[in-house]
């Protein structure tokens, strides 16, 4: 019986012992994760000051860049005028045919279309 009681308080022990620990690594753990949000906390403050800062001009900077956008279609027109013109078109016979020859493509088959001819 007596050694029934030893077992019984050494189990104990050793589960007090091991929750203990748990607990210790866990509470350091969290300290750490609270130092970290912290820091995170102090950074997001700055953020926040700086775009405090910087709101103001931000409806100048959405006007300038709604006209470049406007205009980039009529820049791109005069940029493709100005290749075609500086780029000699090299005389092509009317059918290219690859140096492999024409080759057919089973893809049509392979789907059960067969067109006709």
């Amino acid at each position: 019986m007596t050694l029934l009681v030893v077992l019984s308080v050494l189990a104990v022990v050793a589960l007090i012992a091991g929750l203990a620990f748990y607990l210790a690594w866990v509470g350091t753990l969290l300290t750490r994760v609270a130092t970290t949000l912290e820091e995170c906390s102090e950074a997001v403050r700055r953020i926040d000051a700086d775009a405090a800062r910087i709101g103001p001009g931000l409806d100048h900077v959405n006007r300038s860049a709604g006209t470049v956008a406007g205009a980039l279609p009529l820049l791109y027109g005069f940029a493709e005028e100005i290749v075609r013109g500086a780029t000699p078109v090299p005389q092509r016979p009317a059918v290219a045919v690859p140096a492999s020859g024409r080759r057919r493509s089973r893809l049509t088959e392979a789907v059960g279309y067969r067109p006709a001819g």
